[in-house]
């Protein structure tokens, strides 16, 4: 393992034991790479896609990871892609009230979270790399910066909450990417991450079909509720609250196990929003959502929800 990881980026650790060999995801599904390994970290309990498998970094700073996944290269196709996920975070929210709060955003792509709180939040700031977006972000009114270490002058302790959703997967270094985060929270401020689930139930129930569609090019990383608690105490913070959430019907993980490929949000005759329900339900409650979402506070600080 020693010539395919090298010291783990969030707890120093060498002791890499391997979890999954073979193909990973390289875009929409039905588009892999052969070759993939992710190994679990023994130190904090993570796991990592090896970095030869990983698209680079840079990829985020321009257009590249939209064309790698697909996807229609403007705003409003972001906006119809990405506006229904925002229900998940905004009941995760409450019943936490906005109003008046400097709220940021990073990694925001097209700012999809924050057109729906714009409305209440007194201040809202976005951070997003990709200059694609970095413009539609400034002229709906946006304070926009390409990265949290470039918002620490203008916006130092005075976010009361920021979120980072789906993107702490992407990164090179977790532990960094949370301790840049960090100067920009007030004292009474909190983080709202979010990031798949490694516990996703399909991992379990789909073990030879399913990783091939988990793993991906453009995720270094994979958590389940513990090591992403270990990662964010290791970078400074407190974990206020953990939340499974469940984005997908009943539909989607029947048709998996029938076809072997993703629905989506398409529904299959006969299973209706009843059953979807109670899916959502059992998963959450026993930790095999799709989703994990977490909040946190600046160690010794009072934010919560």
């Amino acid at each position: 393992m020693s010539d395919l990881f090298d010291a783990c980026e969030i707890c120093g650790g060498c002791n890499w034991t391997e979890w999954y060999t073979g193909p990973v995801r390289n875009g929409p599904f039905g588009f892999s790479v052969e070759g993939g390994v992710v190994a679990r970290c023994g130190g904090c309990g993570a796991d990592r896609l090896s970095e030869k498998s990983c698209a680079p970094e840079t990829i985020y700073e321009s257009d590249a990871y939209r064309k790698k996944l697909q996807q229609d290269l403007d705003t409003k196709a972001y906006f119809a892609d990405h506006d229904h996920l925002q229900i998940h975070t905004l009941m995760t929210l409450w019943p936490r009230s906005l109003h008046g709060l400097t709220v940021a955003d990073v990694g925001c792509a097209g700012g999809s979270f924050l057109d729906h709180v714009a409305g209440l939040a007194a201040r809202v700031i976005a951070i997003e790399p990709s200059p694609m977006f970095q413009s539609s972000l400034a002229e709906r009114g946006f304070e926009t910066f390409s990265y949290a270490r470039d918002a620490a002058g203008a916006c130092a302790r005075t976010v009361d909450l920021a979120v980072s959703l789906q993107v702490i997967e992407h990164t090179v270094n977790p532990r960094a990417f949370l301790e840049e985060i960090r100067p920009l929270i007030s004292s009474s401020g909190s983080l709202l991450i979010s990031t798949p689930n490694r516990d996703d139930i399909l991992m379990e129930l789909l073990p030879e079909d399913f990783p091939a569609f988990f793993y991906r090019v453009v995720h270094r990383w994979y958590f389940d509720a513990k090591s992403l608690a270990d990662c964010a105490r290791r970078a400074g913070y407190s974990v206020a609250q953990t939340r499974h959430v469940h984005r997908y019907g009943l539909s989607n993980a029947l048709a998996w196990l029938r076809d072997r490929r993703p629905t989506g949000r398409a529904r299959l005759a006969g299973i209706e929003p009843l059953a979807d329900g109670l899916w959502r339900d059992y998963l959450e409650a026993t930790g095999h959502s799709d989703c994990l979402y977490m909040l946190l506070q600046p160690a010794g600080g009072e934010g919560g929800l």
